[in-house]
């Protein structure tokens, strides 16, 4: 089915166009990522899509049983609304039925008996069972609790968690067609949550369009990619190692178009030169093709790429120190007797689950936050560069260049050269032409890029990057990986970014909780993989070997857990009812096969359908197992 035809879209603030004369088609299933630089209008492309802003010119046609659903940047949200307001915030018997059934069974009490047996037959009725253990799925996994939570009580990261659970819960409510429009859906999530996400979107039978900085999730989920590169579209079918290999390729070729149009326009020069000005018809003709020429002559290969040996800062011998270091807040602890000396040049990087103590860890290496007992030792050479979350602290009138100017004229080189600032705002992306204009004109990216320019351009020898991909584009990132490949100092980062991670780190801390920090000997990805096999040997059963003669006799302690609630035990009921049905239907479809009278297209739908069985009932029988260990 046909979703999206845009034709000639044309948009411009100011005199300069963000896109020109750009067309495209989306059809049903296709799962595209949006990719350009900062500022080249990504984000106005989408509300655009979506309906919330207008081209200047040109046409959008979006099939009339196709509904758009869209994840922006900033929420709509009504922050005097619980969370479950605002996820539930239109009227429909079903949705009404969740709401009220999900706040009743939400609270560790036990509910009102009267109000929850209405609820349960109300449920019952709308046959709304199979929806309410999706929502139930999507909120788990978000780690969203405490539903009649008002919004306005949240962080800023719990609230982009709760509009993207919004927006998996509305797609997945009778929208048949839905085409899914998401502007940084990894934002504030943690890696499991982001894998979790990219599992889902990968099962879910969704047309999607995304802007991400996150290179696995956009490799795992999309099957194609635009990129806005100078006021056009480009578009490549495949993953992101295609792409790459399909851009290098094209701009391998316009930059030999752009030699040949150099010296086309040398000769059409001269040729304009030697011309009278009364021109014949023909000679006015190629005057025409000329100005053409001289466009082409003039276009700018943005990707130079230049090669900074960085004089860095002198690192003495003692870098920083930790002995026995302890952190608490109440009955939370952060770290528990921690001992570590960092050394010369390491690259570590930081990962765990929000909430564990990942920026306490940070702001008390800066010292910002002191330790209840312990010592941290900070060499005297260290000159620490913190790129932290809170972005760019500085005058809104101020233009880009006086801003870098105000740090430093030059950047200084290991061979005894300088770069000047605007040289260096050049290989951060900010052409000539963009380094006048006013900090207030940028975009949040654009903003975000400038903020971590200015770090590296006071030379520190210790960088502490905090989330530093979040809002960066991907040709950043780029940048940013090299210059970070050939820094010497040490470089401690926090980030969800699994690709930045694996291109950057030599090892990680990993917080496990509880005070608990592990010391792992390589990157994220092996991490992972480690991870996996440990959790592969935990839940193989263990074997008690027997004598022959005697039987040996195993005691197994009683495990006491907590009381399972009243929601438990019927989200419980419910997965042992909905397994019998799944078996059921496998052992038809089997027995149907086995018969021998279906035809091909047939045969590959029972089969694709058995697939589809087997993964629902091993993810219902493990939350049965789950459920079944509490109730013991």
């Amino acid at each position: 089915m046909h979703y999206v035809t845009v034709e000639g879209l044309t948009k411009s603030y100011g005199e300069a166009p963000l896109f020109e004369n750009i067309s495209f088609h989306i059809e049903e299933g296709d799962k595209i990522a949006l990719v350009a630089l900062n500022g080249s209008g990504k984000s106005t492309l989408l509300r655009i899509l979506s309906g919330t802003e207008v081209p200047d010119s040109g046409k959008v046609w979006i099939h009339k049983g196709v509904t758009v659903v869209m994840l922006e940047q900033t929420h709509d949200f009504d922050m005097n609304k619980t969370v479950i307001e605002n996820i539930f915030n239109y009227n429909h018997p079903i949705i009404n039925a969740i709401r009220e059934y999900e706040l009743l069974t939400d609270e560790d009490a036990e509910p009102d008996m009267d109000k929850l047996t209405d609820a349960i037959a109300k449920m019952d009725d709308l046959n709304a069972w199979h929806f309410d253990a999706k929502v139930k799925q999507i909120l788990g996994k978000l780690n969203i609790h405490h539903l009649d939570q008002k919004i306005g009580t949240l962080s800023g990261g719990q609230q982009k968690r709760v509009a993207l659970a919004k927006v998996l819960i509305d797609i997945g409510f009778e929208h048949k067609h839905t085409l899914l429009i998401m502007d940084e859906p990894t934002n504030h999530l943690d890696v499991s949550m982001i894998e979790w996400l990219e599992n889902y979107m990968d099962q879910e039978k969704v047309t999607l369009l995304l802007v991400t900085h996150d290179r696995y999730f956009l490799d795992s989920v999309c099957n194609e990619i635009m990129e806005l590169d100078n006021q056009q579209l480009y578009i490549y079918k495949g993953n992101y190692e295609n792409y790459l290999e399909k851009k290098a390729a094209r701009e391998e070729s316009d930059k030999a178009s752009t030699e040949k149009a150099r010296n086309t326009y040398r000769k059409e020069l001269e040729w304009m030169r030697k011309q009278p000005k009364a021109r014949t018809t023909k000679s006015k003709s190629r005057q025409d093709a000329f100005y053409e020429v001289e466009k082409r002559a003039s276009a700018r290969l943005e990707q130079q790429q230049l090669e900074l040996n960085v004089k860095m800062t002198r690192l003495g011998g003692k870098i920083i120190e930790m002995k026995k270091v302890y952190k608490s807040y109440g009955e939370k602890v952060i770290l528990k007797g921690f001992d570590y000396t960092f050394k010369k040049g390491e690259r570590v990087g930081v990962v765990g689950k929000n909430g564990v103590g990942k920026s306490t860890f940070v702001n008390m290496l800066l010292g910002s936050e002191q330790a209840d007992s312990g010592k941290i030792n900070v060499g005297e050479t260290i000159v620490f560069g913190n790129y932290s979350q809170e972005g760019l602290q500085v005058k809104e009138d101020m233009r880009i260049i006086e801003f870098v100017k105000n740090i430093a004229e030059h950047f200084p080189l290991a061979d005894g050269t300088k770069v000047s600032a605007a040289q260096f705002l050049q290989l951060f992306l900010f052409p000539p032409e963009k380094q006048y204009t006013f900090i207030s004109k940028l975009s949040g990216g654009e903003r975000r890029r400038l903020h971590l320019l200015s770090i590296l351009f006071r030379n520190p020898n210790f960088l502490v990057l905090d989330e530093p991909t979040n809002d960066l584009d991907l040709p950043t990132l780029s940048i940013l990986e090299d210059f970070l490949l050939n820094y010497q100092g040490c470089i401690l980062i926090v980030s969800h970014d699994r690709y930045f991670m694996d291109k950057l780190v030599d090892h990680l801390f990993v917080f496990e909780g509880d005070g608990e920090i592990r010391d792992f000997p390589g990157n994220y990805s092996l991490y992972r993989e480690w991870e996996k096999d440990q959790e592969k040997i935990k839940s193989e059963p263990k074997r008690v070997e027997q004598a022959p003669e005697k039987p040996v006799e195993v005691i197994v302690p009683e495990v006491k857990g907590r009381k399972m609630s009243f929601k438990e035990k019927r989200e419980m009921e419910l997965l042992e009812k909905d397994m019998a049905n799944l078996e059921v239907e496998k052992k038809k479809l089997e027995d149907q096969m086995a018969a021998g009278n279906m035809g091909y297209d047939e045969l590959q739908a029972a089969a694709g359908r058995i697939g589809t069985i087997i993964q629902q009932l091993d993810e219902k029988g493990l939350r049965w197992l789950d459920l079944s260990e509490m109730e013991s």
